[in-house]
Formats: structure tokens, sequence, C-alpha cells
């Protein structure tokens, strides 16, 4: 696997992606010592990204049982459900968002989340827009 670059000039900015993880939670681990050796793997992916001057925010989300969605109808009438818009498998369960120069190498740093190992990183690019 190739080497994510690594950005030599912090000042250089690129795009901006967002890593969009999903896992399965009936395969998250329950044991203490388990859950423990996961979050320091992430951790560890946390300070390459510093480290490469790519890192600009990320954070893990509570589960579905605490989401609350919201749909506003052509009346303008809107409804609240307790838990995600959609039945799936696989959840959103954090995110990433990283500065880097291309989408090759936004794919060599998110096939190095530990995300990709037991789940799915989805890479959106970010729609800046000049606000008034």
């Amino acid at each position: 696997m190739q080497q994510p670059a690594v950005r030599d000039d912090p000042e250089e900015t690129g795009v901006k992606y967002l890593f969009l993880l999903y896992g399965d939670p009936t395969n998250d681990p329950t044991d203490p010592e388990t859950i423990q050796a996961e979050i320091d793997t992430y951790w560890a992916y946390d300070k390459l990204l510093e480290d490469a001057g790519v890192f600009l925010d990320s954070q893990a989300l509570q589960g579905t049982e605490t989401a609350t969605t919201v749909r506003v109808g052509g009346n303008g009438d809107h409804t609240v459900t307790d838990g995600p818009f959609a039945e799936t498998r696989e959840i959103l369960g954090g995110y990433y968002l990283v500065d880097l120069p291309d989408l090759d190498t936004a794919i060599g740093w998110a096939a190095r989340c530990p995300a990709a190992l037991r789940g799915t990183v989805e890479i959106r690019p970010i729609l800046e827009f000049e606000r008034p």
C-alpha cells in the first residue's frame, strides 16, 4: 500500500474531504480490553493525520438510539421520529475531516483508517461556498 502524502508546507491547502465511518454495531467488541485496544488504534490514526498536517477534525457519534430525524412535507409541516432515517445494518459512527491535495491521497488515508478494517469509509469532498 502506498504511503499517503505528508504536507510539507503547513500553509498549503488542498481539498477538504469528509471520511464517513460506517460499521455494523452487532460486530462491535463488548469487553473493555478489546474496546480500549480499538480506541487506541483510532488515537494512533489521529496522530498520523496530525503529524502529516492534514487533520482538521474528528468525532465519534453516539448510538442510533439517540438519533432524531426531522422531515418537512410539502405543506411545511414537519414530523419528528426517534432513530435514524434508514433501516440498515451499517450505521454512521463517526467522521474525519481532512485537508488533502487530491482524491488519490484521500483514498490512501482512508485505507489506513481503522474503520476500513471492519466497515466502510466513505470519502466525500466538501463543497465550500463563499459566504455573503
